[in-house]
């Protein structure tokens, strides 16, 4: 099985990770890590890596971020280069709940990370609507 990590800025990832677990149940190597205003980058580095290393027994990781460029993003791409001999680790951003909610259920069938990512990336995309109403 694929591990899925989310992390962003303030309670971003344990909101949306509350959020899977309303729609779709308990998933299984799905774990969320909050970068909040009191924590240092040192902090979310610590914590994303104790992550990353407890899903030793997963087929890869796809770590999912709020944004491109912040703290968790940076933090994310640093360890995926550090622990690329541990874990296969691939990263999205500009996460949303559609995304994550495909991504989880797609592990029981998508068996890489990039496949899982692709997927994920491509849910997400399609999510992301502007609503016109034509009764204006």
């Amino acid at each position: 099985m694929i591990g899925i990590i989310v992390t962003g800025h303030g309670t971003f990832a344990s909101g949306m990770a509350e959020a899977v677990r309303l729609l779709a149940g308990m998933p299984e190597y799905f774990k969320a890590v909050d970068f909040t205003q009191e924590d240092s980058t040192d902090d979310l580095e610590f914590r994303l890596k104790d992550v990353i290393l407890s899903m030793d027994a997963c087929d890869g990781i796809v770590i999912f971020t709020d944004v491109v460029n912040g703290a968790p993003y940076k933090e994310a791409v640093e360890l995926s280069r550090e622990l690329a001999d541990k874990q296969d680790i691939r990263i999205v951003s500009g996460t949303n709940l559609a995304m994550l909610v495909q991504a989880d259920t797609a592990r029981g069938y998508v068996q890489d990370p990039d496949g899982l990512a692709d997927l994920a990336a491509e849910e997400g995309r399609k999510n992301i609507v502007k609503f016109v109403d034509s009764d204006e």
